[in-house]
């Protein structure tokens, strides 16, 4: 079983709002595989799917961003999940609106979610896609900036930023993180 995590924060004040990319992500997914309704397990909302032959397991945390750890390492723990069986989609300040970069392990860079990911998982060995979505304007904070929704210009490169990421976990879940670098790091120049 692989994990895909998709960060972000609960309720509907969050909903569409840029640090909520990953659960964005995630819905994507659930739709395109015909998910059942999700459950809450493991502080967060949870459905699996089948990609291709692989089970996945999708996990968008209910904890808010900076706690999704606890959420992670108690599915990770559950079901006995290797770091590299895990994907964690999370939303990027450094990186311009829609661009979308995949690593397999390294520093949070300043993402909190991520960070207490790999806090609980006592490891950096996590892969992740991370998701521009562009830097404040201005003297607005990082912390306001991200709780904020899109513009309407950028809504439409967002969307297809989330269907390019999407299509990114699907290459990972079936061929790893070699094959989804190679394919989606270069065509995301």
């Amino acid at each position: 079983m692989k994990l895909v995590v998709g960060l972000g924060n609960p309720g509907q004040k969050y909903a569409g709002t840029r640090h909520n990319i990953g659960f964005d992500v995630v819905s994507e997914l659930a739709r395109r595989w015909n998910a059942a309704p999700s459950k809450l397990k493991f502080e967060a909302e949870t459905t699996d799917v089948l990609i291709g032959t692989t089970k996945v397991l999708l996990l968008a945390p209910q904890t808010y961003m900076n706690a999704s750890g606890r959420s992670v390492q108690a599915a990770v723990s559950f079901y006995q999940i290797e770091l590299e069986d895990v994907f964690v989609i999370c939303d990027d300040m450094n990186l311009p609106v829609g661009r979308n970069r995949i690593r397999k392990s390294g520093s949070a860079g300043g993402q909190k979610g991520l960070k207490n990911i790999c806090d609980h998982l006592r490891s950096d060995e996590v892969p992740r896609l991370r998701i521009g979505v562009g830097a404040p304007p201005g003297t607005q904070s990082g912390a306001d900036f991200v709780l904020s929704k899109f513009a309407k210009a950028e809504r439409a490169e967002m969307d297809l930023a989330v269907a390019r990421a999407a299509d990114a976990v699907e290459c990972w879940a079936e061929q790893g993180i070699a094959a989804a670098m190679n394919a989606f790091n270069a065509a995301d120049k």
